[in-house]
């Protein structure tokens, strides 16, 4: 029994260090991440954020007045949780693929906690991988069954939106993985690529 409050503080000081640890690798993969995409903005070619990776930056996006987030290729689980991913078969503004509509997904309660708050004619940047940032106006949001398999009748009368960004719903929901999403669409704002740099 004398060892019982030493393994108590024992255990208790590893539940602590294992929390840190997971917390400095978080901050230490977003820090990598954004390198990565500078670097490939100077290079022009992939940088993966680090050797192992099964991912590599795409794109940075900026919700209205929020830090841009640097957009990851595809939507595994294990890019989902570093950040914003681009569906493999959507394209990207200044890409061969351009014509077809930009889709994006994260998580709800991480990077895409915020779409909570976009509004009608609400502005969202995407940074492409030539490095100009374009611009796009929020039309409106709507909450669809993943189990459908389609698209919500928005996009599919033909007015087929630039952008979508895409979360799951609802968002104070308890259990996560439920089979509603909820999407956000977006129109290119004319004439409007530039190439400013955004302050991180």
């Amino acid at each position: 029994m004398r060892w019982l409050p030493a393994l108590l503080i024992g255990a208790g000081l590893w539940q602590l260090g294992s929390g840190t640890w997971v917390l400095l690798k978080a901050e230490l993969a977003q820090y990598l991440i954004s390198d990565s995409w500078q670097r490939q903005l100077v290079s022009g070619e992939v940088h993966k954020p680090w050797p192992w990776a099964d991912t590599w930056p795409v794109a940075q996006l900026q919700l209205g007045d929020e830090k841009p987030l640097v957009v990851l290729q595809g939507i595994s689980g294990q890019a989902l949780a570093f950040g914003p991913g681009l569906y493999e078969t959507s394209g990207l503004p200044g890409s061969s693929t351009a014509q077809t509509t930009t889709v994006i997904a994260a998580h709800r309660d991480t990077h895409f906690r915020g779409l909570r708050s976009l509004r009608p004619n609400m502005p969202i940047q995407l940074q492409g991988r030539d490095g100009r940032w374009r611009s796009f106006r929020v039309l409106g949001a709507q909450v669809a069954d993943s189990r459908s398999g389609t698209l919500p009748a928005f996009a599919q009368a033909g007015d087929v939106p630039d952008l979508i960004l895409v979360t799951c719903y609802p968002f104070d929901a308890l259990d996560a993985g439920g089979p509603l999403r909820y999407l956000v669409y977006a129109e290119s704002a004319p004439d409007t690529a530039t190439d400013h740099i955004v302050e991180l």
